[in-house]
């Protein structure tokens, strides 16, 4: 046989020999799948809840432009942050319009007080006056009285004319009395207006010390200061990505607009939200950790103050219920309020209770289910989850028929065992799962 032919026989059995080999292998049979399980646990299970929040000051209070009309120019301006004793000066505006208006009303004022002083001095003078014109009348009548007493011994000429004189005598008497009435009433009229003008006066200057008084915002207690952004110092114009600054001295403010806060510190509390899920395992007074992220080795502590009974919904929580909490936090805080916190809240105790991984409790047809163990494979059973915690979850068996329930020796599957090799599980969870420490 030539070397060729050679060749070609050693290639064929090659050829031959490796489909053999590709053979027996596609046609070998698949590996058995190994299913991870683990025992269902009997014992005690501390629920503590886990959340994160915000140190606030309990008490606080906002530093206003005072209702003055138009523009004030703050001329001092406590910095942020500075801590200061209650009656220290905050923010004070600029005061020259106001003080002009306080000198424009004293002057006002003291012009007022000459014009009752010069009416007052009017009025004594003619009611002298009057009194002087009454006594004339009146003794001019007296005579007249007299003179008609001898119109007996007279001519009857004589007699008529002392009847006229007395007559005319006592005309002018009732006249003069009718006119000094008149007097008194203008005088009173005229002095009655003075003072009200007087009065106006008064309290344009009142007026004016108060909006002096009032251009000087003083702290209210003993706190720290947060100076806020002035959104008005481009005008009102907001542009897109730029940094408004803080309010500063020389800014221009209106009337309302919120200037600074002051904190204060003596006492803190903590504000966080809680998922509809954890709001089921969280109460009024319940015992919290905190953990301030700006010291770490402080440990805080405190009690659930408030549990809001209605969820609020903002716009980023896609759907998910959000519930408001307070905290009471005990004892000297040394941290400024404003910096973050990590909260664990210490819920409820479930004792001699069953639990398992919650990575073995999976979704079928919406209902929590778990695989056991059984002598042909894995069995499907339906579960109540009493409570989840970060890494178990509280379980009781659903249907109470022999051979369903749960115990601490039936072992479960941690993984999907109906799933199709290399598919992912889908273990049940809460829409919101929280942590929890056995």
């Amino acid at each position: 046989m030539t070397r060729r032919g050679q060749y070609a026989v050693s290639s064929a059995i090659v050829l031959a020999a490796a489909g053999v080999v590709f053979l027996a292998r596609g046609v070998a049979p698949a590996a058995a799948r190994t299913i991870p399980t683990t025992r269902v646990q009997r014992g005690h299970v501390q629920v503590t809840v886990y959340t994160n929040g915000d140190l606030r000051a309990a008490r606080s209070a906002q530093l206003a432009v005072p209702p003055m009309g138009g523009q004030l120019q703050i001329v001092k301006l406590a910095a942020s942050g500075d801590a200061v004793k209650s009656g220290d000066v905050v923010v004070q505006f600029d005061p020259s319009e106001q003080e002009f208006n306080l000198e424009q009303a004293k002057f006002d004022l003291r012009l007022a007080e000459q014009d009752v002083l010069k009416a007052a001095a009017g009025a004594a003078v003619l009611t002298a006056e009057d009194e002087v014109a009454l006594l004339h009348a009146r003794y001019d009548v007296r005579r007249a009285e007299l003179d008609t007493q001898s119109n007996e011994l007279v001519s009857e000429i004589k007699a008529k004319q002392n009847v006229l004189l007395l007559d005319e005598a006592r005309q002018r008497l009732a006249q003069l009395e009718a006119d000094v009435k008149t007097h008194r009433t203008t005088n009173q009229a005229s002095a009655d207006g003075l003072r009200e003008k007087r009065n106006k006066a008064q309290l344009a200057v009142q007026i004016a010390e108060r909006n002096i008084e009032s251009l000087t915002i003083r702290a209210p207690f003993d706190g720290f200061v947060t100076v806020r952004t002035n959104f008005q110092a481009f005008g009102g114009i907001i542009f897109s990505g730029a940094a408004m600054p803080d309010f500063r001295v020389g800014d221009s403010t209106f009337a309302g607009q919120s200037i600074a806060d002051i904190s204060d510190t003596s006492r803190v509390e903590v504000t966080a939200k809680l998922s509809e899920q954890d709001r089921a395992n969280v109460a009024a007074g319940q015992a919290v950790d905190v953990a301030v992220d700006a010291l770490p080795d402080a440990a805080l502590h405190g009690t659930v103050r408030t549990v809001s009974g209605v969820a609020s919904r903002g716009i980023f929580d896609a759907g998910t219920r959000q519930f408001d909490i307070a905290f009471d936090v005990g004892g000297h805080v040394p941290v400024r309020p404003g910096v973050s916190a990590a909260i664990a809240i210490a819920g409820p105790t479930f004792d001699n209770v069953l639990y398992i991984p919650r990575t073995a409790v999976f979704d079928v047809a919406g209902k929590p289910t778990v695989y056991v163990r059984v002598s042909d494979g894995f069995a499907a059973r339906e579960v109540r989850v009493r409570a989840w915690t970060d890494t178990v979850a509280i379980v009781e068996a659903a249907d109470t028929k022999p051979g369903a329930a749960l115990d601490s020796f039936s072992e479960v599957a941690l993984v999907n065992p109906n799933a199709p090799s290399g598919s992912r599980p889908r273990p049940q969870t809460p829409a919101a799962p929280q942590r929890a420490s056995r």
